[in-house]
């Protein structure tokens, strides 16, 4: 068994917020030592919403060059971190349609034993990022994964605020990430190698 941890970061974001937030979770665990796939989930929304929107027209130029996520990338990842916006204290439909694919892997067993976490972003301030982060993590209880959350395990988190993952507000995202948001984010994807190292480690026994 290959010692390296391999991780998939996969995400969805309209106007980019949360694509900083997943970048932020790719360099930090490369720098724990991980191999990673970044992977943004195919775009739902027609053409006409997104060109009125300027933010998430030049987003969508912006990524054009970001790998669409696969079910193969669930498969080869010993640790998936997904990120998603709020919707109603939920995830995008976007997200929600990759994850409705998945059915052949769960039956397989094949999304088991892995570890699992994820960030978040709202437009207002709460805006039910907790509450996505959990409707989240049920997916992931149903897949037999393993949560790992950033709790309050570095002095940063009670800055932060959240202990169930990484999140921030944007304003109606007219607020980009700061270092908060991204130190969280990094502590997240860190701390999720840390224990997808272990776990690795451990069933290979």
């Amino acid at each position: 068994m290959d010692g390296q941890v391999k991780v998939a970061v996969i995400y969805y974001s309209a106007t980019g917020i949360t694509y900083q937030m997943a970048q932020a979770a790719v360099e930090a665990a490369g720098e724990a030592g991980a191999e990673v796939r970044l992977r943004k989930v195919r775009e739902l929304a027609p053409d006409e919403a997104i060109r009125s929107n300027s933010g998430w027209q030049a987003h969508r130029l912006e990524t054009q060059d970001v790998m669409e996520a696969q079910p193969d990338d669930l498969s080869w990842a010993d640790v998936i971190i997904m990120g998603s916006p709020t919707r109603y204290g939920m995830i995008a439909a976007q997200l929600k349609q990759f994850i409705d694919t998945t059915g052949p892997l769960w039956a397989a067993g094949a999304l088991a034993d892995k570890v699992y976490s994820g960030f978040t972003s709202t437009a207002t301030s709460h805006g039910g990022q907790e509450a996505t982060l959990l409707s989240l993590y049920t997916v992931f209880y149903h897949w037999g994964g393993i949560v790992v959350t950033p709790g309050y395990t570095d002095p940063s988190q009670f800055v932060a605020g959240n202990p169930y993952g990484a999140s921030h507000t944007s304003n109606n995202g007219e607020v980009a990430p700061d270092h908060v948001a991204l130190a969280a984010t990094a502590l997240t994807a860190k701390r999720a190698v840390l224990m997808g190292a272990a776990l690795k480690r451990g069933m290979a026994g």
